[in-house]
């Protein structure tokens, strides 16, 4: 009862990784999701995981979960039928929204449909001011009234969000009350419960995001906790979050939307910790997979972390990593547009049929297809020769789209690679160049099971002079699992001027969000030793849109001038200035608790023997093509044959169970001594 197992569900494979603190052992496993129930592929690997490596089901003492179903559900619209209820009056918020367009410049681009229709939107009469005084009572007999019309509307979850229930939640919390009562077995979600923050709108459209996902998650996760009880005994499941920490099942499937970025997330938290492991301290990441690719941006081997985003069109109100996705995988499909140019995603061929090369139906020309068609891709097939490849079907489907734009197979093949990486660039400069960071003097470390496949060209792309290869960057995100915390985030709204007279009221609320944590460590099993705690105060100019986070030391007598130099510290970075004379205010305080398990200890990589003779010796040769004029002989080598301080040269293909690297004309690549590729891109 000693091994920590992180499970990963992507939209191709689902991956596992198996870590053994106590003798560091680690097991992976890979194999294809099964998209209409992932729980198939999850319950399916730990089997195959545990008899290909003779390990006991019942071993495990913790259980991590990175999990796509929240997303997935958003993007098919497969959520669950929602009825609102709303302060009277503001009905058609959810409609209205900021009343912004998504691109300013574009007029034909709207938002999505709103989540519940207008004829599920019901009113109740009610209203608290922004201090929390009651000037309009919610009586019993109209919350019976609201609560029959709401049946009536045969909902599949109800979500109930009225004006300023972040300050007294009461009101809410007797309807939620009665909504049980009257419809047991009809998921409800409170805005008081899934997010208490100022920001009516953001406030209304996370909560009715979490209605509309409550359903489906509550189904997955049931369904996976049970199988996996039966499988491996009575064993936590933790899920991991959008803001990169573990929440418990029971608490995911309360509060689905907290996990819109779950696996992304649990990638980034594995990508910090194995540039630790290389002293890389500031690095882009970027994970490819078979339908997106996502990246984001580590300084100090930290994440940056937002407070509210867009997921599918939506604004979410919830902390989560800032991570930006781009419709570019080694599943996205290349097709010709209306004006007749050759574009590639954001349409995927997902896991099934998949590219044409998988032969498994795909008769449309992808990623993978151009890769195979190129030779980067080995033609003996994926996970070991475990997943076939065809390629004269994807030699097929190019020349099929080859015909169309009148080029050669192999340009057209260069071109659908090249429009690819010129879209994950572009995402890459999204969260560096536009936020002031320059990757020309960033690492750029590349996972997922397309990632290094495409790492060199990205680089080449930005003039990023590195690239880091994890020793198993196909299983990242699985193994990111293994190394994430427990995580829980408690806020409380304030709105008042930063001056001294603030700290008794600072004081009280510290004691409250203590009081929280404190609770939660307990129910979570967190040992006093594990358990750590960290303070911010949002905060912002007076009439400002947004505000910011500052942190804040609440076992340090409050001082007012301290906290604004903090708060003009952080806003330069942000937005290159600050006011000396501008008044502050602040909307809230927030606690961001985190504890490790009492059973889990830290994966750390354990050093790779040196016992390597000579300089690694390649497998096969095989002709590659990086440019239009001829192709290359490029060496092609197992990653494992490549030892602690050994070097490669490009051109070169790298090949192991869950992914391949290629290493352009120049390039050269030194394994360290935990077996990660440190790739020097050629200038």
């Amino acid at each position: 009862m000693n091994w920590t197992l992180g499970i990963d569900v992507g939209g191709t494979f689902t991956d596992l990784c198996a870590h053994n603190p106590a003798d560091g052992r680690t097991f992976y496993h890979k194999r294809p999701s099964t998209p209409h129930n992932p729980a198939e592929a999850i319950l399916a690997g730990i089997a195959e995981l545990c008899a290909r490596f003779g390990l006991d089901p019942g071993a495990f003492s913790r259980i991590a979960h990175g999990t796509t179903i929240a997303t997935n559900a958003l993007i098919e619209g497969k959520g669950a039928r929602v009825s609102l209820i709303t302060t009277r009056g503001f009905r058609d918020l959810l409609e209205i929204g900021r009343q912004v367009r998504p691109e300013i410049y574009d007029l034909q681009k709207d938002f999505p449909p709103p989540l519940v229709p207008r004829e599920r939107r019901f009113e109740v009469a009610e209203r608290i001011t922004r201090g929390g005084r009651v000037v309009l009572a919610l009586t019993d007999e109209e919350i019976v009234r609201v609560v029959a019309e709401v049946a009536a509307s045969k909902p599949g979850a109800v979500a109930v969000c009225l004006l300023f229930s972040h300050v007294a939640p009461e009101h809410e919390r007797r309807i939620g009350a009665a909504l049980a009562a009257a419809m047991p077995g009809v998921s409800v979600s409170l805005s008081c419960e899934v997010r208490p923050e100022f920001r009516e709108y953001e406030r209304l459209s996370t909560t009715v995001l979490n209605a509309y996902l409550q359903p489906v998650l509550d189904t997955y996760l049931g369904s996976l906790q049970q199988g996996v009880r039966e499988l491996t005994g009575d064993v936590p499941l933790g899920i991991n979050q959008s803001s990169g920490g573990l929440i418990s099942a029971e608490r995911a499937r309360r509060f689905p939307i907290r996990t819109a970025l779950s696996g992304p997330a649990a990638g980034v938290a594995g990508a910090a910790h194995e540039l630790r492991s290389i002293d890389e301290p500031h690095a882009i990441s970027l994970d490819i997979g078979g339908t997106s690719s996502d990246v984001s941006l580590i300084w100090d081997y930290r994440t940056r972390n937002v407070s509210q985003r867009w997921v599918e069109g939506y604004p979410v109100r919830m902390p989560s990593v800032d991570i930006d996705a781009i419709g570019a995988g080694g599943g996205s499909l290349a097709w010709i547009d209306t004006d007749g140019l050759l574009k590639v995603g954001p349409e995927s061929a997902g896991a099934f049929p998949g590219p044409a090369c998988y032969g498994r139906g795909g008769t449309r020309p992808t990623v993978s297809d151009a890769n195979v068609v190129l030779g980067r891709l080995s033609s003996r097939g994926l996970l070991a020769g475990d997943m076939p490849m065809h390629p004269e079907l994807a030699a097929g489907v190019i020349d099929a789209l080859a015909a169309q734009i009148d080029l050669p197979r192999i340009w057209t093949a260069l071109g659908i690679i090249d429009i690819a990486v010129t879209n994950m660039a572009r995402g890459i400069r999204a969260i560096s160049v536009e936020k002031g960071y320059d990757p020309r003097k960033l690492t750029l470390i590349a996972y997922g099971g397309a990632g290094p496949l495409h790492a060199s060209a990205v680089a080449r792309a930005l003039q990023i002079p590195r690239v880091v290869i994890p020793p198993h960057p196909g299983i990242l995100c699985a193994q990111g699992l293994i190394v994430a915390d427990q995580l829980e985030h408690f806020v409380a709204p304030l709105h008042l001027p930063l001056t001294e007279a603030l700290a008794p009221a600072l004081a009280k609320l510290w004691v409250e969000l203590s009081e929280q944590a404190r609770q939660w460590f307990v129910s979570q099993d967190v040992s006093p030793a594990s358990r750590r705690s960290g303070a911010t105060l949002d905060m912002r100019y007076a009439g400002q849109n947004f505000e910011i986070t500052v942190p804040w030391d609440p076992e340090l007598p409050f001082d007012a001038v301290a906290m604004r130099e903090a708060f003009s510290l952080v806003h330069r970075r942000i937005y290159g200035f600050d006011n000396a004379n501008a008044q502050i205010e602040v909307t809230s305080a927030q606690l961001a608790a985190s504890g490790r398990h009492t059973d889990r200890a830290e994966f750390t990589p354990a050093a790779v023997s040196s016992g390597f003779a000579g300089p690694p010796q390649p497998v096969d040769h095989r002709e590659v093509w990086f440019q239009r004029e001829a192709p290359h002989r490029a060496a092609v080598y197992r990653r494992d044959d490549i030892g602690p301080g050994q070097e490669i040269a490009g051109p070169a293909i790298v090949e192991q169970l869950d992914t391949t690297t290629v290493l352009f004309p120049g390039d050269r690549a030194r394994s360290s001594s935990t077996s990660t590729l440190v790739i020097e891109i050629d200038p």
